[in-house]
Formats: C-alpha cells, sequence, structure tokens
C-alpha cells in the first residue's frame, strides 16, 4: 500500500479499523470462561452474544471489578474459584449498548467515545455482530500512519 495514501480518513467507513476476529462469550457462561478469555488473549472487551446477536459487553474493567472482593491468600483459592463458577457473563456485562453498523463514519465512533467515555462500540449490520471499533483499534491506526518531516518542521511561511 502507497504510504501516502495511509493517513486515517476520519469519514472512511468503521469496517475499515474495526476488528473482526472476534471472541465471545455467550450470556451463561461462567466467569472462569471469561477469566481464561482475558489471561489468554491481549483484549479488553469481550462481546456477550446469543447466537450472532450481541446483548452486552464485558469489559476488563468490569470483570476486575467484580474480582475487587477476592482474597489473594492461597487457602482462599477454592473460594474464589468457586466464585466464578457461581456466575456468569450476564451477571456482570454492560448491556444497552451504543451500536454501529460497518457503514458509518469513523468520525461517528469518535463522537460516541468522546460523548459516552465508551472504549469499544460493537458494530451490528442486519441485526449481526460482524466487529467492534475500540479506542485501541484507533490508536492502532493513527501510529501506522507516517510522519513526514515536513510535519515535524512544519511548513515554512514564505
Amino acid at each position: 500500500m502507497n504510504q501516502k495514501n495511509r493517513d486515517m480518513n476520519v469519514l472512511a467507513p468503521i469496517k475499515t479499523i474495526m476488528s473482526t476476529n472476534l471472541i465471545t462469550v455467550n450470556p451463561s457462561d461462567k466467569l472462569t470462561v471469561v477469566k481464561e478469555l482475558f489471561e489468554e488473549h491481549n483484549i479488553h472487551h469481550i462481546p456477550v452474544v446469543r447466537f450472532k446477536e450481541i446483548v452486552g459487553i464485558v469489559s476488563k474493567t468490569d470483570f476486575m471489578h467484580f474480582l475487587r472482593g477476592f482474597s489473594r491468600n492461597e487457602e482462599d483459592r477454592f473460594v474464589n474459584y468457586a466464585r466464578l463458577r457461581a456466575y456468569t457473563a450476564e451477571d456482570i456485562m454492560t448491556s444497552g449498548l451504543a451500536k454501529l453498523s460497518s457503514s458509518e463514519r469513523i468520525n461517528v465512533a469518535l463522537e460516541v467515545f468522546m460523548t459516552n467515555r465508551f472504549h469499544a462500540i460493537p458494530v451490528v449490520d442486519n441485526g449481526d455482530l460482524v466487529g467492534i471499533v475500540t479506542t485501541f483499534d484507533i490508536i492502532r491506526r493513527l501510529n501506522e500512519d507516517e510522519v513526514t518531516a515536513k510535519q515535524i518542521l512544519g511548513k515554512k511561511e514564505e
């Protein structure tokens, strides 16, 4: 790809920056599953889906908040594990989510992030979850943009 055409265009569709290789859970999945997914993958949001329909999202922050009452003692390990098995993704997920379609523009996602202080927005087409766009996706895309000497030094006024 030509580097000069890589600058992020905020009028481009969200599908150009969204993540599509999603790791999801069902509402009835135990928090042991959620814990394993957060530990095994470098992710911060897990969509909660029934079939392909999104019903909520579990953020790593939600999960860490749930873990606050856990003891760090080795003797309490069994109690902690039992607590993870007793609760489900549905118990700690955020529902009533903002959703965008893959054809909506990146600037719409930016506005949602700024207004609501979300860090992840599910992308839904025809009722099906097709991706997720996160603040990290935007940062990653901006980081890919080429920075030129002219940008660093600024244009000289004539």
